[in-house]
């Protein structure tokens, strides 16, 4: 799974790219297989200001599934990375879902969620 981390007007420190990598690890790994880049946009939109500026934005570029993209906002950069990722983790899943339905092993050939079919006459 390739990570790309960009700041945007500031630079990245290795301690904060390893976060990144860390908490996309914990929530994307299980599809790593699915995916083909994730691109990963922090930074401070009032600069020196202050306030409840910084933010992630997230892309992941996935096989034959739309992209997900998420983005936080907030005060703490190191929590909006967390929300940011979680958030990610769940889109990712739920894409991947729509494309390829989960089979039910308690009935052989038939996806999950299909109306029984009626059999009788």
């Amino acid at each position: 799974m390739i990570v790309d981390i960009h700041g945007q007007g500031f630079t990245v420190t290795p301690a904060l790219a390893e976060h990144v990598r860390r908490r996309l690890g914990f929530v994307l790994t299980r599809h790593s297989d699915r995916i083909r880049r994730v691109a990963v946009r922090v930074g401070d939109e009032n600069g020196p200001r202050g306030g409840a500026d910084k933010y992630c934005s997230i892309q992941v570029h996935l096989t034959d599934v739309p992209v997900a993209v998420i983005r936080d906002v907030g005060a703490d950069l190191y929590t909006v990375i967390d929300r940011a990722a979680d958030r990610v983790g769940r889109v990712v899943v739920k894409r991947i879902d729509r494309t390829h339905p989960v089979r039910d092993p308690a009935r052989p050939g038939r996806d999950r969620g299909e109306p029984p079919r009626s059999d009788r006459a």
